[in-house]
């Protein structure tokens, strides 16, 4: 067998030195020198640079928006309430008037008439939708009354912020959206532009939205109890259910929670047993666990505030450590449980009480009251499923006290974690400033309420400009990350489906392949320390299929001023790069082999005799258009070159003259290499070159038309790992586990092979080009049997002829029928076979085609494997399952409940019918799917996926081995091909299919619920820092006023009347709307 692999190891190496062309590629770069210099990256001086740039860019919004909360400020004071005024006494725009909305049947609503200015809009790039830049839009929830003193007053007063945006995007006309969110729900916007219409009802709010409660109020600790005894009724439990969902969407990620019913006894929801962070899959597990709650059993506060108590005085966990509260949902009781928060909060009362009286019921609620007055809290009533939004955001007015009573020292500038922007910007980050109302009443007491958060918004985009990319070399990349260890650059932040409702949360270690060196990077990063590190790493290649063991140097430095931290990693490879250097005089004459002025091998009438070029889709010049066709993409690249010259103002020299300068050194490489070859000769199918400039050259011009590689060389999976390997690199076409190939003969079957190119030039070591060979497949396997043969170029087929029972030593291609000869790669895909029925298999998992073997070849170590998860993915919604402990439809009342006087004017009915009439007015309030920011119906939704790869361990080259299996055994031979990504493996056939083994998966799959397991996962917490701020105690604090009841108590002729009415709807044709959960 070792004679085998030496034969192919020689004729591959045979074949890519004659077709290669690297030593070629060499001498025409050094011939070359005098057009180019050789740069280097300095990776303290690039992130010093680059952190530097960010600062200042930052810098300038954080200007705009304290001029922005000043003027607020300014105008909320000055302003003088107006107890009669009118709806058509203001003037604004309201950015939902020209919006249409359609009902889930496909019904157009009717709109409420409006008052609203009429604007003209105009296409705007920068926002990339219409905008008008003369007024502000006004956005005011679907559930408030626009007509209200209070909201007229907010719109009154807030008119003239328009001046102040104005004049902010005067100074800084690279602004985005500057938004005022108020404390009321209206949100005041510039410039103009109709509201984002979702398909469904609009639920937009600012008070939930991510950077609204970033502003508002410092980090919390949380911990929610639900009274789960037997006098909790269905629909009440229902509305407990819904309310505690919609508290949690008021956490962030700086914020700490967790969540316990009780009866005689309190017991957590989920299987978090302390305070967990607020992320986006923790309370996914709270929101699930939450709908299995029963009610059964008697009241005991004294059990649940106990075990809240306990929770938050937990010192040995992870959490805030700024505000700490109780939220107790409840339908009534009369224990004040004074006893227990004198054991516990008096007299600092550090941890303030929320109290919520859930339902219509008659009892006192007294009690409640006094709980929250207390201990700095409030009290809140929810009757009915209209009240939940509303009750359970407003505590954050009380958590807002201590910072307005801090005045200039709590006017901090936060930045956000990146999110997805609810008018069409994409992913942004938001500076973030709490606006306070500085007016006093008549005894000089100041106010102590905040009147809402200013906002100003910077696309990702704006900030990856700022960034290096293509000096860096392919492998090289800038990221970001903030204090959680949420990345805010990295190029594997690339989330698949957008939910403006929530943050979008990549962990730094769940972007790239965890380990220790990486964890110790981010600790650094987190703490704001600068450092470098040169670590040997793993990394999942661009097509998530294979895994490369690499050498990479991570620099970092915080970006000052800000909650973020800037990283750079380098592969070893990328610390020089090549800078074209083309004088005017170079560019206007013709060379010995290049007309660059012209780009004549560039156009398309030159790529029969040179090859067919595809350059790379960048930014050369601000007028170039691009385009995913790329000859379309050429073809208006040539048309500007015929317009402006190469070191025009408005192009990029770097990439411009990059490109012209490869262009003409793999041109060379045609009329010394390729054009006097025979690529038939050799079985080829074409012979390629891709540079970092941004050429790819194919040859012939023919081989194009299969050519399936991405035409930016930076973004193809060969050419990033041709980088990072040594050796030549086989790439087969992937294939899935369902692939079936019909007709091999009219589809030809390439296998890419390439290397890198490395030049030493004084002493100086880069790799700016790839080079490679498209092998014909069916060629290649009749040649492969021949090599991992015994035949010499004399011997004939038949005279070699061997069995299992004679004596001679068998071979690949004489024993095909009892022997399987393949080539696999080091990501456990078929390459080659000597079975003419593996050549549809080619670019297979090998489990998939023989999975015995495959499994052989894993438990002999010659195979590592490495499981991770993609939390980007998008996936098909899941079916509903109308059974288990969260019954989603309307409460439908019992026989014996009809019979019964007092169910009739119990708070059930009532708060039914009231359920009813939402039902009819929002009907999609009460369906399980989120409402999409982007107008996208339900049809996809965010999911975790399960990715598998397999890559070679450090196992010998060679190996023997039997697959012990009784009368079904199966001996094989592996050994590695040296200066290759190939396993060279030689194996019995099965003889009977009794010996099946586990089947190896490497296809990417769904995570099962509850996978990656989330109760393991908070007992060992990442690293992360809070905000380095917290105001949640002042001295001074205002607690009276700390909430009161008022609940509407129907006649019960009322009540009947509803009640039928009620009742026959639900019986016709169009049911009630299920009450499900937000």
């Amino acid at each position: 067998m070792q004679y085998w692999a030496r034969r192919l190891e020689q004729e591959i190496d045979g074949v890519m030195r004659i077709f290669g062309g690297v030593q070629q590629l060499r001498g025409i770069y050094n011939e070359n020198r005098n057009l180019f210099e050789v740069k280097e990256n300095v990776p303290r001086k690039l992130v010093e640079k680059v952190a530097g740039d960010i600062e200042s860019l930052l810098a300038k919004k954080v200007r705009a928006l304290k001029r922005l909360a000043n003027a607020a400020e300014k105008f909320q004071k000055a302003h003088h309430w107006q107890d009669n005024i009118r709806e058509e006494d203001i003037e604004y725009y309201d950015s939902k008037a020209d919006t249409e909305y359609d009902d889930p049947d496909g019904e157009e609503i009717e709109r409420e008439k409006s008052n609203s200015l009429k604007l003209e809009f105009t296409d705007d790039a920068n926002f990339k939708t219409k905008v008008n830049y003369s007024y502000a839009a006004v956005q005011i929830p679907t559930d408030i009354y626009k007509g209200s003193t209070v909201i007229l007053n907010e719109l009154n007063w807030t008119q003239a912020l328009e001046d102040v945006f104005i004049e902010n995007r005067k100074e800084d006309p690279s602004l985005l959206w500057q938004v005022f969110g108020s404390a009321t729900g209206v949100t005041r916007y510039y410039p103009a532009t109709p509201w984002r219409a979702p398909s469904k009802i609009d639920l937009y709010d600012v008070r939930r939205r991510p950077w609204y409660i970033q502003g508002a109020s410092s980090p919390k600790d949380m911990v929610i109890i639900v009274d789960v005894s037997g006098s909790v009724s269905g629909l009440t439990l229902k509305l407990m259910k819904t309310s505690v969902y919609e508290m949690l969407d008021t956490l962030s990620d700086d914020d700490y929670v967790n969540v316990a019913s009780f009866n005689e006894k309190a017991k957590p929801v989920s299987c978090f047993k302390h305070l967990v962070q607020a992320n986006i899959r923790n309370k996914k597990v709270f929101k699930e666990d939450v709908q299995g709650m029963v009610a059964k059993g008697t009241t005991d506060y004294k059990a649940g505030f106990e075990y809240a108590f306990d929770q938050l005085q937990n010192s040995n966990i992870t959490r805030a450590n700024c505000n700490k509260m109780i939220m107790m949902f409840t339908d009534g009781g009369e224990d004040r449980v004074q006893d227990v928060f004198e054991k516990y909060n008096w007299p600092n009362k550090t941890v303030r009480v929320f109290t919520f009286s859930v339902g219509q019921h008659n009892y006192d609620v007294t009690p409640l009251q006094w709980m929250a007055c207390a201990n700095k809290g409030y009290y809140f009533e929810i009757p009915s499923i209209g009240a939940i939004r509303i009750n359970t955001q407003e505590y954050l007015d009380v958590l807002g006290r201590p910072m307005v009573l801090a005045g200039n020292r709590a006017k901090q500038v936060q930045w956000t974690n990146v999110y997805q922007d609810a008018l069409g910007l994409g992913l942004v980050v938001t500076g973030t400033l709490p606006v306070f109302n500085l007016t006093e009443d008549s005894s000089d007491r100041k106010n102590q309420l905040i009147l809402g958060v200013m906002g100003i918004d910077v696309a990702l985009n704006d900030i990856k400009r700022l960034t290096p990319r293509y000096n860096l070399g392919a492998n090289g990349y800038v990221f970001a990350i903030d204090l959680n260890g949420y990345v805010l650059l990295h190029p594997n932040l690339q989330p698949q489906i957008i939910n403006f409702r929530e943050p979008v949360t990549l962990d730094f270690l769940d972007a790239e392949l965890e380990d220790e060196n990486k964890e110790e990077i981010r600790r650094s990063m987190i703490d704001g320390n600068d450092g470098q590190r040169f670590i040997k790493t793993l990394i999942k290649s661009l097509d998530e299929q294979y895994i490369d063991e690499v050498f990479r140097t991570y620099t970092w430095a915080p970006i000052k001023s800000t909650n973020y931290s800037l990283g750079l990693v380098l592969p070893p490879y990328s610390t020089y790069y090549i800078q074209a250097n083309l004088s005017d005089q170079i560019l206007q004459v013709k060379l010995p082999n290049i007309k660059m002025k012209d780009f004549e091998y560039l156009l398309p009438n030159s790529f029969e005799s040179e090859g067919h070029v595809f350059i790379a889709p960048r930014e050369y010049c601000k007028d170039l258009d691009l385009s995913d066709n790329n000859t379309e993409f050429l073809e208006n690249f040539i048309a500007l070159m015929e317009k402006v010259t190469p070191d025009s103002k408005q192009c990029d020299n770097f990439l411009l003259h990059n490109l012209i300068l490869d262009t003409g050194i793999t041109q060379q490489l045609v009329d010394r290499v390729w054009k006097d070859q025979d690529l038939n000769t050799y079985s080829l199918l074409a012979v390629f070159a891709a540079t970092d400039g941004g050429i790819t050259r194919v040859f012939p011009n023919k081989a194009a038309d299969d050519w399936e590689e991405e035409p930016e060389p930076f973004n193809a999976s060969f050419y990033r790992r041709s980088l990072d390997n040594k050796g030549y690199i086989f790439k087969p076409p992937y294939r899935d586990a369902g692939y079936r190939e019909l007709d091999l003969e009219n589809n030809t079957i390439g296998i890419l092979v390439s290397t890198a190119v490395e030049l030493s030039i004084g002493g100086k070591t880069l790799k700016p080009a790839v080079v490679g060979v498209k092998l014909d497949l069916e060629a290649w396997a009749e040649k492969f049997k021949v090599l991992a043969s015994n035949r010499t170029d004399r011997d004939q087929l038949g005279s070699r002829r061997c069995d299992p029972l004679t004596s001679c030593e068998m071979d690949c291609e004489a024993n095909n029928k009892d022997l399987i000869c393949v080539l696999i790669d080091d990501g456990g895909f078929l390459v080659l076979s000597n079975q003419e029925d593996h050549w549809y298999q080619v670019g297979k998992f090998f489990s998939e085609v023989d999975a015995n073997l495959m499994s052989a070849l894993y438990n002999n170590s010659f195979y590592a494997r490495k499981e991770s998860y993609d939390f980007q993915s998008v996936c098909a919604p899941e079916a509903q399952s109308n059974t288990g402990a969260a019954p989603r439809g309307v409460f439908v009342p019992t026989v014996a409940d009809l019979l019964s006087l007092a169910w009739w004017t119990s708070a059930a009915a009532w708060s039914l019918f009231q359920q009813f009439l939402y039902g009819l007015t929002y009907s999609s309030w009460f369906q399980t799917e989120e409402v999409a920011g982007d107008s996208m119906e339900a049809r996809e939704t965010s999911c975790i996926m399960k990715q598998t790869q397999y890559y070679f361990s450090t196992v010998n080259a060679t190996y023997n081995a039997i697959i012990d299996c009784g009368n079904c055994s199966r001996l094989f031979h592996a050994q590695r091909l040296a200066n290759t990504n190939l396993l060279f493996v030689v194996a019995d056939k099965p003889l009977c299919s009794q010996c099946e083994s586990v089947k190896l998966m490497q296809a990417e799959v769904r995570a099962p619920p509850r996978d990656p397991n989330q109760c393991e996962l908070v007992d060992r917490p990442r690293y992360r820092k809070g905000p380095h701020i917290c105001f949640d105690y002042n001295a001074t604090e205002d607690t009276s006023d700390c909430g009161r009841g008022a609940s509407f108590a129907p006649s019960l002729g009322v009540l009947l009347s509803l009640q039928l009415l009620l009742l026959y709807s639900s019986a016709s044709r169009h049911p009630l709307p299920p009450a499900a959960c937000l």
